[in-house]
């Protein structure tokens, strides 16, 4: 697992949610509640579309609210929740109803606190900014350059490139270092050098953007138009030497050991010295190199951009950086492009939804502890051990049915399936933060000192053996995630709860929502790219030379399906990209149901005129019932390594034999194709 942690932007971000929180089932402690005729659209045939069947009422009522720019059935709901129990405890801890022995609470209270303080902002912030960079605007040399580039990476302000701690694909048990290609701030390359018109227009509403901004921070128009084209001009040429994101997903495309003495060869006018030493790491040596074409381009920007076109450049990202964190002018201005222009969305979020999200960002493992008192349980946390042992004695025995996989590469297949570590609800052991310094009267400090802090933590574990008891995800987080070179699934207790899962509830339900959720994770350390990591976590291709090329033809096949569809406008779905998403849907939605089957007890009845089957179809299918603004829609399109709702249920269903059992689709139909896409 990498963790390019140091040049992401920790104040504000283009991050996307995970398509893997989008599940939702509607509970109101009745079965018969589950599915609610209103929900379904009758009119459409089930075996012709089944996401309209089953979302399609939803979505004629559905309103996506003003402050997002999407809307689903159930993740924004149990989003909403999860806000307002933290805020809760926000608001006690920083009114100074603090829980005994708990050291770290007046720490999250004062953060939160200086957060909602917009009369302080407006008064400190940008002055506080200004003092930050006054280091830039003097900047005359390349030494002088490595070190802002530094101090900006362990700010959490994106410079250049990234640089941050990962494991060692080919020796999975150390840590070593990362550098990776950065320095953008749109969210892709494409955005940069695309003709496509939406791409052109985007890139309009960027200069202007930049322009506002630094008239914002006191340039005038001339000079805040002649530096938005600079940093135009420097983002741009970053771009073209940056990897596209299907080429990013090939971990041996990003495996590239060379360590520091390869590094400053591929770029020897950057002060490498000056920059370990700034991080405070200068003995440091063992580094991948993720992208190596894109530092030989970094090396001739070096060499022809002028030191004034760099003091621009990191002025730029030194306030983009910050903007969440400043005045309402820069506030307002951030959000009418990050959010307005490039997502749709037409209203900022109120202040204590932001300031929420940021002390989550900043702090979520002391913010987890006060989550998982309130929400989780510890039967909650024995059933979902269980459901997950079902889950991976489902795929055992479709390892041991698969008839195109040799008995070698069975063996090896099995092996990781067993040596599998999963963690759920929360970690065994908690991250300690009493040493991150915290005041109430300041929040753009507060938020540049958790950025360097967490960026230590994870810097500081280079040259260390993994600690793979870790957590990288705050335990009130609604999404789940499977590591590869961990080998391991974790499910915060976020995800644990309703709609997800509950207590008591029908089994069809919980494997439907929370099993295949489990499901998908499993299968992510057997699809295309998971697959070539072994059972300890190593780069490493166990695979029979026949048996891997029967695989390829098999994702190839699901390669070729989701191209074909329609993502938005005339924007088609980029099979390449999702493919492992799209095999771990595929894998997720028939571990689960297997799964139920093997442990359902008998006697279940029919609800509204639905078999059990049909309500575990109609539950799954409900979980992605979703709006979406056309502008998200787009941006999730080109960036997102999830397919669209619809066909993240028509897809996996479609090339399901028991899906068109359970609905008597006839052959031909478009859920019941005569050609079908099988993996797992």
């Amino acid at each position: 697992m990498k963790f390019i942690a140091l040049s992401c932007n920790r104040l504000r971000s283009f991050a996307i949610a995970s398509g893997l929180s989008i599940f939702a089932i509607n509970t109101s402690g009745s079965l018969a509640a589950v599915i609610d005729p209103a929900d379904l659209d009758k009119a459409v045939d089930a075996c012709e579309d089944f996401y309209q069947f089953a979302c399609g009422g939803w979505i004629t009522k559905a309103q996506i609210p003003d402050d997002r720019p999407e809307w689903s059935r159930g993740f924004a709901t149990l989003t909403k929740q999860n806000e307002d129990l933290l805020r809760a405890a926000l608001e006690q801890y920083a009114a100074g109803n603090l829980p005994e022995h708990d050291a770290e609470a007046k720490l999250v209270g004062d953060y939160y606190a200086s957060c909602m303080d917009e009369d302080g902002i407006e008064k400190k912030s940008l002055s506080s900014l200004k003092r930050r960079l006054e280091a830039v605007e003097v900047m005359k040399d390349k030494r002088a350059l490595a070190i802002q580039v530094a101090r900006y990476h362990l700010e959490g302000a994106g410079a250049i490139f990234s640089f941050g701690a990962g494991q060692d694909y080919k020796d999975s048990s150390q840590m070593i270092a990362d550098a990776d290609q950065g320095g953008l701030t749109l969210p892709d390359r494409d955005y940069y050098l695309s003709d496509a018109k939406r791409f052109e227009e985007i890139r309009a509403k960027f200069r202007s953007h930049l322009q506002s901004m630094f008239k914002l921070y006191g340039e005038t128009e001339n000079q805040a138009k002649q530096d938005a084209d600079t940093v135009m001009q420097i983002e741009t040429e970053l771009a073209k030497v940056s990897a596209d994101k299907v080429t990013r997903r090939d971990p041996n495309a990003m495996y590239n050991r060379l360590d520091r003495a390869g590094l400053i060869k591929l770029a020897p006018s950057f002060d490498w010295e000056s920059y370990f030493s700034t991080l405070g790491y200068p003995g440091l040596n063992a580094i991948n190199v993720d992208v190596p074409k894109f530092f030989i381009g970094v090396e001739k920007l070096l060499k022809t951009v002028p030191m004034a076109s760099w003091r621009t450049y990191l002025r730029w990202h030194g306030v983009h950086s910050a903007a969440s964190a400043l005045n309402k002018s820069f506030v307002e201005e951030d959000f009418n492009f990050v959010a307005k222009a490039l997502t749709g969305q037409p209203q900022i979020k109120p202040r204590w939804k932001r300031c929420v999200n940021s002390t989550l960002e900043a702090m979520g493992q002391p913010l987890g502890k006060v989550f998982i008192a309130k929400t989780f349980s510890p039967k909650a946390k024995t059933e979902a051990q269980q459901m997950i042992k079902a889950i991976e004695s489902a795929m055992g025995k479709r390892l041991v049915a698969l008839d195109w996989m040799d008995q070698a590469t069975r063996e090896q297949a099995d092996q990781k399936l067993h040596t599998i570590v999963n963690q759920i609800g929360y970690p065994d052991k908690w991250r300690t933060f009493t040493a991150l310094k915290v005041s109430r009267d300041n929040y753009y400090a507060n938020a540049v000192n958790a950025a360097a802090f967490n960026s230590r933590f994870y810097l500081d574990k280079i040259g260390r053996p993994v600690d793979r008891s870790e957590w990288h995800m705050p335990p009130s987080m609604v999404n789940a995630y499977y590591s590869a070179d961990n080998n391991k699934m974790v499910f915060p207790a976020g995800i644990l709860q309703t709609p997800f899962y509950q207590e008591g509830r029908p089994a069809a339900l919980n494997f439907g929502g929370i099993g295949m959720v489990m499901g998908h994770e499993l299968t992510h350390g057997f699809d295309d790219q998971g697959r070539k990591f072994d059972a300890k976590g190593n780069l490493r291709d166990w695979w029979s030379p026949k048996v891997g090329e029967e695989f390829d033809r098999r994702a190839e096949c699901i390669v070729d399906q989701y191209s074909k569809f329609v993502a938005v406008d005339d924007v088609h779905v980029n099979g390449k990209l999702t493919l492992g998403e799209n095999i771990a849907d595929q894998g997720g939605i028939r571990l689960a149901f297997e799964a139920w089957r093997q442990t359902a007890e008998d006697g279940a009845e029919s609800v509204d005129g639905f078999t059990p089957s049909q309500q575990f179809f109609i539950g799954y299918a409900q979980t992605w019932c979703q709006k979406m603004r056309p502008e998200m829609a787009r941006l999730r399109a080109t960036t997102d390594p999830h397919s669209p709702a619809r066909f993240r249920v028509n897809g996996p269903l479609s090339n399901f034999d028991e899906f068109s059992k359970a609905f008597s689709c006839k052959a031909g139909t478009v859920m019941n194709p005569s050609n079908r896409c099988r993996v797992w």
